[in-house]
This record gives C-alpha cells, sequence and structure tokens, in this order.
C-alpha cells in the first residue's frame, strides 16, 4: 500500500510544492491626482462668503433705492413750490439783405447771403435765472443751410425779456441736390420757407441751488421770406413763425 502523506493532495499540493500561481499586476498611473476629500471647515467658508456678499449686494441696492426716492420726493417738492418753465424765444423780424444764387455750366451754382436777426427770449419764472452761452446760430431754407452767425452771451433775469440781434451770412457752393432743393422753395408763391437753429448752454439759479450747464437747441420755424430787389432789404413774414426748445443731452454723461 502507498503512504497516503506521499500522495498529492489536489489544489493544496500544487500550492506547497510547485510554482506559485500567477499574480494580477495592478495599473499605477502617477499622473493621477490623489482624491483628497474637502474639510466643512472650508465648505462653511464658502457658503459664509457667498452670504455676506448677497448681504453687502442688499444694502446697496437698498440704499440706492432710498437715495432715488428722496431725490424724487425733492424734485416733486421743488417743482410744487417754484413751478419751473423753460424759457421761451421768439422771432421779431429777420431782413434779408441778399440771396444771390448762381449758375455755370462750367463751375458750380454759388449761394451768397446776408440775414439780419431779431428776436426775443422770455423768462417766465419768477424764481429761476438762466446764464446763456454764446448761441450758435444757422439759416436753413428747405433743410439747406443758407447762413451762419452767432448771439453773445447773455443773462435772462427772473421774469425778465431779452432782446437779442445777429447778423447772419453765407458764402458756399451747391451740390446738386442741395440746389434743386432750394430753388423748389424760392419757386413757391408764398415766400421761401426760413428756419432758424440755435444751439448754446444754460446754468440754472433757483435761489440758492445752482446746476450744471446744459445744451439746448431752439428751433424757429413757420418764416416765410422773399429775395429782395435791389439794395433793399426783404422783410420776411414772422407772424406763423414758433419757436422750439429742446433739451440736448449726452447719453454717455448718464444723463437723459
Amino acid at each position: 500500500m502507498s503512504d497516503p502523506a506521499s500522495k498529492p493532495s489536489g489544489n493544496g499540493a500544487a500550492a506547497t510544492n510547485g510554482n506559485p500561481g500567477p499574480v494580477k499586476s495592478q495599473l499605477y498611473n502617477p499622473n493621477r491626482q490623489v482624491y483628497r476629500p474637502q474639510s466643512h471647515y472650508h465648505r462653511r467658508g464658502q457658503r459664509s462668503h457667498r452670504n455676506l456678499c448677497c448681504c453687502c449686494c442688499f444694502w446697496t441696492i437698498l440704499t440706492l433705492l432710498a437715495v432715488a426716492l428722496l431725490a424724487a420726493i425733492v424734485g416733486a417738492a421743488l417743482y410744487v413750490l417754484y413751478r419751473p418753465h423753460r424759457p421761451e424765444f421768439s422771432v421779431t423780424n429777420l431782413r434779408i439783405a441778399k440771396m444771390n444764387l448762381t449758375t455755370s455750366a462750367d463751375s458750380p451754382s454759388h449761394l451768397t447771403t446776408l440775414f439780419n436777426l431779431t428776436l426775443i427770449a422770455k423768462n417766465p419764472n419768477n424764481h429761476l435765472v438762466f446764464f446763456y452761452d454764446p448761441f450758435s446760430v444757422t439759416v436753413l431754407s428747405n433743410s439747406v443751410p443758407v447762413g451762419n452767425g452767432s448771439v453773445t452771451a447773455f443773462t435772462s433775469d427772473k421774469n425778465n425779456q431779452t432782446s437779442l440781434r445777429a447778423v447772419l451770412s453765407g458764402s458756399q457752393d451747391l451740390d446738386t441736390d442741395s440746389l434743386t432743393s432750394l430753388r423748389s422753395g424760392l419757386k413757391m408763391k408764398r415766400g421761401f420757407p426760413v428756419e432758424i437753429q440755435m444751439d448754446t448752454k444754460v446754468k440754472m439759479k433757483m435761489d440758492w441751488l445752482k446746476s450744471k450747464k446744459v445744451g439746448i437747441r431752439v428751433t424757429c420755424d413757420g418764416i416765410r421770406g422773399t429775395v429782395p430787389s435791389g439794395k433793399t432789404p426783404a422783410v420776411a413774414s414772422v407772424v406763423d413763425s414758433e419757436c422750439k426748445v429742446d433739451l440736448r443731452i449726452k447719453i454717455w454723461k448718464f444723463s437723459f
């Protein structure tokens, strides 16, 4: 009989007597980042930082709203108390001393003009004073500029009228479109249309309050002119004239 101890005992004998079985190799990536769990304290710090930012934003918006509300209340109170009105302008006289249009086949059409303008600036306010910079004045006919000039700076006191005078002249070559538009106006039986456009800046004072300078444009239309004959100036009709005052404020400077 064979000795049982000398017989191989299956897998146990292979494990004890032979070479060990193949071992699976583990993959290692040196570029892989090691996972480090975030601490609870770090997450709590981020949450508190967000809460602080939200709180600051809330109080900033609330402060801005309060300031805007206060400014609106003060503005409404001043309006009710003083009832401010825009300045008023009117054209009282316009004399056309020269309106010469020459055309030639060899040279461009040329226009020479001379105007004498008289207008009234009225301040209808009892508590408001206007301080005007010099005016730049342009005369137009059918949207064609035909003369330029200026009006000196002046102060319009409370509930007061100021008479202004200006000499406007022009000497220019006309392109085809301008010539066509000007000729169509000169052919009108009621007289050619005249528009006065004035640009300036004005500063206002209301008792102890002073404003910054604001740009305004004064546009006067409804004027009818005639071409003078000889050396005698032609008097334009200003009966239907009307002047409009518009604010000219730059949006880039956070104004309206």
